[in-house]
């Protein structure tokens, strides 16, 4: 693992992203904010990408404005709700059944500190479940593809609020004691333990695919919004967003760089976290980024893995061993 502030990264401008023809990608939660901005850039550097969102109006929206921006983008929409394990199962069975190795999966979909416990389709506290449980979920279900592409990069959205997270264990659901931003900082701590033993045992296994996970500082997207604003309250997180923001902040396009970097630049090494360059990590240029002790603790990782597998139902295990089977497959047809 590379530990955040020891090494100096070249720098990533969106001009300098190469060329991505060839390349399958997918993107969560692509409508809007940093996902856009992120299909966008992938887009116009050559990527076929596949938008996922849970709102199809949306969807089509930011597809007529990718290709108001480049007419010959090779684009197009899936309905994938991170709030239901079935619906991603069956967006992972839409993209399996076309037996297409896949080279970027970018788990940028999330919500934030919700004003009041809400829960997913499954039961799941809902930052939890959408921003890292279903998360989670895809990757495994995607495995397939990711490790027969032979150049698979797997990118995780996580955050600096990770530096205040804890996993609570004997609460991962909040039924106890909810609390919007504990329960946000967690999920983002888990996305950031996540990245970092999913690529343990790539090398471990033999995998053949790269995880980091990135942060985008502070970016103006609808997050605010749709979280701490969500119940039309204007609050103190509100109104100091609205006060700092000018200062502080940089575009979503701006924050979605470390994502870029991480995904498709030389320079980019597994198991690693990146995140802006300036004043405490909230904006500025992509490069490593602070990890903080907790999101290291390989032991607790492997703890949260064993329970992600345990509340998802997935199995890492089955689907390595059905890819690896000729006759159970189709994926090694196109491997050979």
């Amino acid at each position: 693992m590379v530990a955040g502030g020891e090494l100096t990264m070249t720098r990533l401008p969106f001009d300098a992203i190469p060329s991505q023809l060839g390349h399958l990608a997918v993107v969560t939660g692509a409508s809007g904010g940093l996902g856009y901005e992120t299909a966008l850039a992938l887009a116009l550097a050559g990527a076929e990408v596949i938008l996922a969102g849970r709102n199809e109006a949306r969807g089509h929206a930011a597809l007529a404005s990718i290709r108001a921006q480049h007419s010959s983008a090779n684009i197009r929409f899936e309905m994938l709700d991170l709030a239901s394990l079935e619906s991603v199962a069956n967006f992972a069975d839409r993209v399996l059944a076309e037996c297409r190795p896949l080279d970027l999966l970018i788990n940028n979909a999330g919500v934030m500190s919700l004003p009041t416990r809400q829960v997913t389709a499954d039961g799941f506290e809902m930052q939890f479940g959408t921003n890292y449980l279903s998360h989670f979920a895809l990757t495994a279900q995607l495995l397939p593809l990711l490790c027969v592409s032979g150049r698979a990069r797997v990118v995780s959205l996580s955050s600096i609020a990770h530096r205040r997270g804890a996993i609570h264990f004997d609460d991962l659901q909040g039924t106890r004691a909810y609390s919007p931003w504990r329960a946000y900082s967690q999920s983002k701590l888990a996305m950031l333990m996540f990245a970092l033993e999913l690529q343990r045992r790539s090398d471990a296994q033999g995998w053949g695919v790269m995880s980091n996970a990135v942060h985008p500082g502070w970016a103006v997207t609808e997050l605010i919004n749709n979280g701490p604003g969500s119940n039309g309250k204007r609050g103190w997180t509100w109104y100091l967003s609205a006060l700092l923001a000018p200062l502080l902040s940089h575009s979503a396009a701006a924050g979605a760089r470390p994502t870029l970097l991480a995904a498709t630049s030389s320079d980019a090494v597994g198991g690693a976290y990146y995140g802006p360059d300036g004043f405490q990590e909230l904006k500025g240029a992509p490069t490593l980024a602070k990890v903080m002790p907790q999101a290291q603790d390989a032991e607790a990782a492997a703890r949260l893995w064993q329970q992600s597998l345990q509340l998802t139902g997935v199995s890492w295990e089955r689907t390595l061993r059905d890819m690896r089977n000729p006759r159970a497959n189709p994926l090694t047809q196109v491997a050979s």
